[in-house]
């Protein structure tokens, strides 16, 4: 098989569905915002404040790598702020072949300089709809959903929950819940995944990162999640290529995995890209997908990721292809969208690649 360049997989159509907003900002941008607002930072320089975030979060564990988004969040408390890092998170996927993403983020944690929640999201969605238009005028148009998140720690839950519905029409396609999984199970928010029910909208949960099969037992069974956000745990309830109950129903009823192997290897879910369950699910023929997590962080982006990927497994065009569509079956946007994104975007320029 020839190798596959990494500029062709730039180029070549990708879907992305688990991408943290205050995990995607560039280091030059976290200075310049930092320094309007007097925000001390572990490095003033671009490249050196973007090799921190990579070694601060290189520690193996969830805990300590959130951590880190301390300094992203500090630098996103203003309208103007969150429009521009909105924007320019669009752009920066559109240059790297992202064709549609969902890129969520947590309103509440924009609150310090006293914004509402409804002007947090406004001032979010204005940011994306100005980059996916420049974007597009450049020739790399983009498709962008966004996830509001509420924090699994926190007792807010319900109240984004119904904030994702209110604004449903104008660019929120769905809702999520993130933060430690240890010691803060899904089933704590239960009254917002029964609302979201009732309310026809659909969800996704982070499960089965740092936690193991309760989590997504719980995430599944008790919540209704539509899709797992990270889900690699359920390699626990796989013995020599034999699926467990759990396991078997997450394949069964094509549950997607939001897999994001460079963010999994960081935070100690898997020792490393050649060693991650992303290639026992794949050949399991798992509803996978692959995503990025918090691209500044562990310094990635999708083409990264793919190439890795590549890398380890051997894949070729038509692994990198079957990621894709899957991610895109998966994407929160109505049916007939998402279709028209696989058969006029994705697999005619994958047709070439082959």
């Amino acid at each position: 098989m020839v190798a596959i360049a990494y500029e062709d997989i730039v180029k070549a159509p990708k879907a992305l569905l688990h991408d943290h907003l205050d995990g995607g900002l560039r280091p030059a941008t976290i200075i310049e915002l930092a320094a309007e607002v007097g925000h001390p930072l572990p490095a003033t320089e671009p490249d050196e404040l973007a090799r921190w975030f990579v070694s601060a979060c290189d520690s193996g564990s969830l805990e300590r790598y959130i951590a880190t988004f301390e300094h992203t969040v500090a630098v996103m408390q203003t309208e103007s702020a969150l429009r521009r890092v909105a924007a320019e998170c669009a752009l920066d996927l559109a240059d790297d072949g992202v064709v549609y993403a969902e890129v969520r983020f947590a309103p509440e944690q924009h609150l310090n300089r006293g914004l509402t929640l409804e002007q947090v999201v406004e001032a979010v969605l204005a940011g994306f709809a100005e980059g996916a238009e420049r974007a597009a005028a450049a020739g790399r148009p983009i498709r962008i959903g966004t996830l509001l998140t509420a924090m699994r720690h926190a007792a807010r839950s319900m109240e984004i929950a119904e904030l994702a519905v209110r604004f449903r029409d104008t660019g929120v396609v769905g809702f999520d819940i993130a933060g430690a999984e240890a010691g803060f199970p899904p089933t704590r928010h239960l009254d917002a995944f029964e609302y979201l029910q009732r309310e026809n909208f659909h969800f996704t949960i982070h499960a089965g990162e740092a936690f193991g099969l309760p989590s997504i037992w719980q995430a599944i069974q008790w919540c209704g999640a539509d899709r797992l956000g990270h889900g690699v745990r359920i390699v626990d309830d796989i013995t020599g290529g034999v699926l467990g109950r759990l396991a078997a129903y997450v394949r069964d009823k094509r549950i997607p995995l939001e897999l994001c192997p460079s963010s999994n290897v960081q935070t100690g879910a898997a020792p490393s890209i050649a060693e991650h369950p992303i290639g026992l699910l794949r050949d399991l023929r798992f509803r996978v997908t692959v995503n990025t997590d918090n691209r500044l962080m562990s310094g990635t982006s999708m083409s990264r990721e793919m190439a890795l990927l590549v890398e380890a497994f051997g894949y070729g065009w038509a692994e990198l292809q079957w990621f894709t569509i899957n991610a895109m079956k998966s994407a929160f946007i109505p049916f007939d969208e998402r279709l028209s994104i696989i058969n006029e975007v994705i697999k005619p320029a994958y047709a070439k690649l082959l």
